[in-house]
């Protein structure tokens, strides 16, 4: 049987990409982002993000059939981010892939993005999708996953009760004047500083969280404590402040992870999200799995943030998989979970 041809678009949040794989080899990934639009605001503007979607999408779509070297007549089937993500930029995405799968009659996939993260670690390799456990960590969301089934079954262990990882370092990174997006300035700060200067709290990791927050996360205090410190030494070494804030994040991340494995028995990790192209992240992680006897994947720094390969990779292990196609005119869900992977 010849491997499917498949299109992913995906337009959750601030980037419009297209990704394009036949079977599990990535053939084309073409991201245009609005990200210095939304600069001057300190974070996403949801109308700026639709609108920056509609006027990329037709040159984006182009450039990935161009890498790809195929032609939309090619394409076995179309796969598209329906939720989560901003409502107005989802329905740019699941508009384009409708009319893309009426106008060649191809089936379409509506997939779940936080899903879609996860299946991009299957690209470019032949290993076994087996049972994992996934990191999965953005500027939105912060979860520990079991991944039993990445086309039908996956479960949440635990999540975050607050600020996700990404909308943690956003704000840190504010705080010191760092610029947005937050995550890569604090992580090339923190290579000048002391990751050991300031102790600042790891949440949900003492004795008596275990029980109901075992593999949970909570970040808005550790951020109060940064704040605090900061305002009490406004001369503090800002390089050992990002450092030592990025460790107190990274140690409980890992920690937890970690431990998720122990307890289900499943010694694969997979690490996934815009935060795992976070240098100290894939180093402790490194670190630690393999001192735990536990498989460690993540993707490629290009495949971490958000992108059209890892749709067309869902995508395409639907199609492999049996699963039926969307029905056309499904809905985009700006709040879905991870019990709907597929539409």
């Amino acid at each position: 049987m010849t491997e499917p041809l498949i299109l992913g678009i995906e337009t959750s949040c601030d980037e419009t990409a297209v990704g394009i794989v036949r079977g599990r080899t990535l053939l084309a990934n073409v991201i245009s982002s609005s990200v210095a639009e939304h600069a001057r605001f300190g974070g996403v503007v949801p109308e700026i993000a639709s609108r920056a979607h509609l006027e990329a999408m037709p040159n984006v779509l182009e450039q990935a059939l161009n890498d790809a070297k195929v032609s939309l007549k090619d394409i076995d089937a179309f796969a598209v981010t329906a939720g989560p993500g901003l409502i107005g930029a989802l329905l740019v995405g699941v508009s384009s892939a409708s009319a893309l799968s009426v106008a060649l009659d191809k089936p379409i996939y509506g997939v779940n993005h936080l899903s879609a993260h996860i299946a991009v670690d299957a690209l470019n390799s032949d290993h076994p999708l087996k049972p994992t456990i996934a990191l999965l960590v953005s500027g939105g969301h912060s979860s520990i996953l079991q991944v039993n089934d990445i086309s039908s079954d996956v479960k949440v262990m635990g999540s975050t009760m607050d600020d996700a990882a990404g909308e943690a370092f956003d704000k840190i990174a504010r705080l010191l004047e760092l610029g947005f997006p937050g995550g890569p300035a604090i992580d090339k700060e923190a290579k000048a500083g002391n990751k050991s200067a300031i102790d600042f709290p790891r949440g949900l990791t003492h004795s008596n969280d275990q029980e109901a927050h075992a593999y949970d996360f909570s970040f808005s205090g550790l951020k109060t404590a940064v704040s605090r410190y900061l305002q009490q030494a406004p001369n503090a070494v800002r390089a050992d402040v990002a450092a030592s804030f990025q460790e107190s994040v990274v140690d409980v991340l890992v920690t937890k992870a970690i431990a998720a494995c122990k307890a289900s028995g499943i010694d694969s990790l997979v690490i996934a999200g815009g935060v795992a192209a976070n240098s100290r992240l894939r180093e402790m992680a490194q670190e630690r799995t393999a001192k735990a006897g536990i498989e460690l994947r993540i993707p490629a720094m290009g495949l971490c943030t958000d992108n059209g390969a890892m749709v067309a990779a869902l995508g395409s292990i639907a199609v492999s998989s049996g699963k039926q196609a969307s029905q056309i005119g499904f809905a985009a869900n700006s709040a879905a979970g991870l019990d709907q992977v597929i539409w």
